[in-house]
């Protein structure tokens, strides 16, 4: 590609190689625990010769649990969300509010479908957006809202429900980080119209890799299925495959499927240890002075969290948030860094160019985009003096989360101003 030079760049690094060189004196969450049923499903698909129904079976299994009637199966989270993209059949241009405190696999999807991300701000304090930030954003070209669980912490989510239905708009829950929160006693990704899951090795069911979204709503089940598992294509009788709609292949591999089964024997074990573990590191980590954590909040039971993080309090330290970081991770709190790319408005760069220039799909509408970081200043706000950590998994024990409690209380005293 033009204007890119692959060879100088560092690729980002994902699973494994993202944790193998982590040392410290805290749990790697690799080696991944595995469900006793794991090697049995793998076998049977080897032992079948490729004929076995592990996807069927898998996505019937996840459709119970989350209490559903579909579940459509993807290779990855971000090849879910672009099925379902491709299944919601907007017009080209539709605008889809997003949180702007996400991965960049939220929105992927939707913009290579031709859809035009619009961010909403989040609440102030917060990394969750809230219906009064959503209701800012909503114009006659929205379709869509997507809230994002950030780290699995819960958004408010009866009062976007009640906006989504007053504007006709479909809401979809992305609850990657976030499987087996619950919010009012219901669990994460249920309570909209659709809910997205991710299966990579790092998150918490701990999978080769895979992804899937579930709905209610039969029509676009089938719709995602002829899209994107179908590729769009149809038989006709006397010729043979024709395509109607230019669909990607977007399967979930027979041993994913297999790895996935095996892994929802041990969710809720792993989803109760990480709400346990980042509970009791929080309460001890907001006793720390210039320290701000987010209190998860009195409707959520369940914290079955991804993601570890706190925020440093302004003008409370003599170092920045990176030295903070850089200090705990000499004392064996590795993986504790900010996290100013997860601001997406800002990190995807490519979005104001595509925008200022006029590419599609802006080509399709008559308003302006603008993607600067400051269009979302809470946002923006709460990034700047977060750290945050993907090593706190369902391996830390209490003992494990008064090491870690130390070493931040360490280097909070060492350089508290």
């Amino acid at each position: 590609m033009r204007g890119m030079d692959f060879d100088m760049a560092e690729n980002a690094k994902f699973g494994y190689a993202a944790f193998k060189n982590m040392g410290g004196k805290l749990p790697n969450p690799f080696p991944r625990t595995m469900g006793p049923n794991v090697l049995k499903y793998v076998t049977e698909v080897v032992e079948s010769g490729l004929t076995s129904d592990m996807v069927e079976r898998f996505e019937q299994a996840f459709a119970k649990k989350m209490g559903k009637a579909h579940t459509v199966s993807a290779p990855g989270c971000s090849n879910a969300l672009y099925c379902l993209a491709e299944g919601l059949s907007f017009p080209a241009g539709s605008e889809i509010i997003f949180s702007p405190i996400t991965d960049f696999g939220t929105l992927l999807g939707f913009y290579k479908t031709g859809y035009i991300p619009v961010f909403a701000d989040t609440a102030p304090g917060s990394m969750n957006v809230s219906a009064e930030t959503i209701s800012k954003k909503i114009t006659e070209r929205t379709r869509a809202i997507v809230v994002v669980h950030f780290s699995g912490l819960m958004c408010d989510m009866d009062p976007i429900v009640e906006l989504a239905k007053k504007h006709n708009l479909v809401l979809v829950e992305d609850a990657c980080q976030a499987i087996m929160s619950t919010y009012k006693g219901r669990l994460a990704g249920t309570i909209g119209d659709v809910g997205a899951f991710s299966f990579d090795s790092e998150k918490n069911v701990g999978s080769d890799v895979g992804g899937c979204f579930i709905t209610d709503n039969s029509e676009l089940d089938s719709r995602a299925r002829f899209t994107t598992i179908a590729r769009g294509g149809e038989v006709k009788p006397g010729y043979g495959r024709v395509h109607t709609f230019p669909g990607s292949a977007s399967r979930m591999p027979l041993l994913t499927a297999a790895f996935t089964l095996g892994q929802l024997d041990i969710l809720d074990e792993v989803a109760a240890k990480r709400n346990h573990a980042v509970r009791t590191l929080l309460r001890k980590v907001s006793t720390i002075p210039g320290i701000l954590i987010e209190q998860v909040p009195d409707y959520q039971e369940v914290y079955s969290s991804w993601m570890f993080g706190f925020r440093i309090e302004p003008d409370a330290f003599s170092c920045t948030t990176e030295e903070f970081g850089v200090e705990c991770d000499a004392l064996g709190f590795t993986g504790l860094s900010p996290a100013r790319y997860y601001l997406i408005p800002e990190a995807c760069v490519f979005l104001q160019k595509a925008a200022d220039a006029g590419t599609y799909p802006f080509n399709l509408s008559k308003a302006s985009y603008n993607y600067d970081a400051d269009e979302t200043p809470n946002a923006k706000a709460y990034l700047s003096g977060f750290l945050r950590s993907c090593y706190v998994s369902e391996k830390f024990t209490d003992d494990y989360v008064e090491i870690a409690y130390q070493i931040i209380k360490e280097v909070a005293d060492k350089y508290r101003v």
